[in-house]
């Protein structure tokens, strides 16, 4: 569970049993170890719930044809639409979405001639795992894009499009990923700590375990993985940013601050899409099969 999926309260909003009794737990786990409060707080980032499959779902997975691709000790699940002899389209999910979210993308991307490629990442939708990372999501992503390149385009939504332009992936041996489209990404990591912390109302000194222990997992600061540090590169010839004002899970901020601090970025806002629903936006597909050309 991350901040990702799951959108901060407002004080006028009713807040969740569930989010209660979380609140509750980590409240009273804390008073007694903030060793184990933060064991237990980490353990609850990195799992992401499996959501029950939607009927929409099913029909966008009927017409794609399934892959799987080696990664660790198993394989990812993967789906491509489209002729196989056209450039090739990674499209990368969400925390906990998995490649179906993307069904009315994949339809249209395959009609405009593309080769259209999606994978549930680790610990998502048919692939194995519980837990999972924003560096194991990136090295999924790099596992893909190695079966599958070279890759022409990156579509890349929320969590994923994190891993994907944050790591940063490597496209293609290195050589610059023609079009990149992000949509819904956090810009800054250290805020997204942040975020998770005040959801759970976790102590400063939990929340602080939290992201060192992050930093020392990786080796790298947290910061290191925003976007909205000034001399933050993307290995991207053209890159295109949507990111909706009224976004509930990501502030819109922090997608002005990526405009701020990424030269040559197409950002384009736009308004009643909210988080997830940007990604099935008549508007928005047709303006991504624009940019892809």
């Amino acid at each position: 569970m991350t901040t990702a999926s799951v959108p901060l309260p407002s004080a006028a909003t009713v807040v969740p049993p569930t989010l209660r009794r979380l609140r509750l737990g980590f409240r009273l786990l804390s008073a007694i170890s903030t060793r184990l409060a933060f064991r237990a707080a980490w353990r609850l980032f990195t799992t992401p719930r499996r959501l029950p499959l939607k009927p929409w779902e099913t029909a966008a997975l009927a017409g794609a044809r399934p892959f799987a691709v080696p990664f660790g000790s198993g394989v990812l699940a993967a789906y491509e639409w489209g002729a196989a002899a056209g450039p090739t389209v990674l499209l990368v999910h969400g925390w906990e979405h998995r490649a179906s979210f993307w069904g009315t993308f994949a339809e249209a991307l395959a009609a405009a001639g593309y080769h259209v490629v999606a994978f549930d990442g680790p610990a998502h939708g048919a692939s194995p795992g519980q837990r999972t990372t924003l560096p194991e999501f990136g090295a999924a992503i790099q596992a893909v894009a190695a079966v599958v390149g070279p890759v022409w385009g990156v579509v890349a939504h929320s969590f994923g499009g994190a891993a994907t332009a944050g790591l940063p992936v490597r496209f293609n041996d290195g050589q610059l990923l023609p079009r990149l489209v992000l949509m819904s990404v956090p810009g800054s990591t250290p805020a997204v700590f942040q975020r998770f912390a005040e959801l759970l109302q976790l102590p400063e000194k939990v929340g602080r375990r939290l992201l060192r222990h992050a930093e020392t997992t990786t080796g790298r600061r947290a910061e290191s993985f925003s976007l909205t540090r000034p001399d933050h590169a993307v290995p991207a010839a053209r890159a295109l940013l949507f990111h909706d004002y009224a976004d509930e899970t990501i502030p819109f901020a922090e997608a002005e601050a990526i405009a701020r601090h990424w030269p040559g970025l197409d950002f384009r806002p736009t308004t009643g899409l909210g988080h997830n629903r940007i990604m099935r936006d008549a508007a928005v597909i047709g303006q991504v099969v624009e940019f892809l050309r």
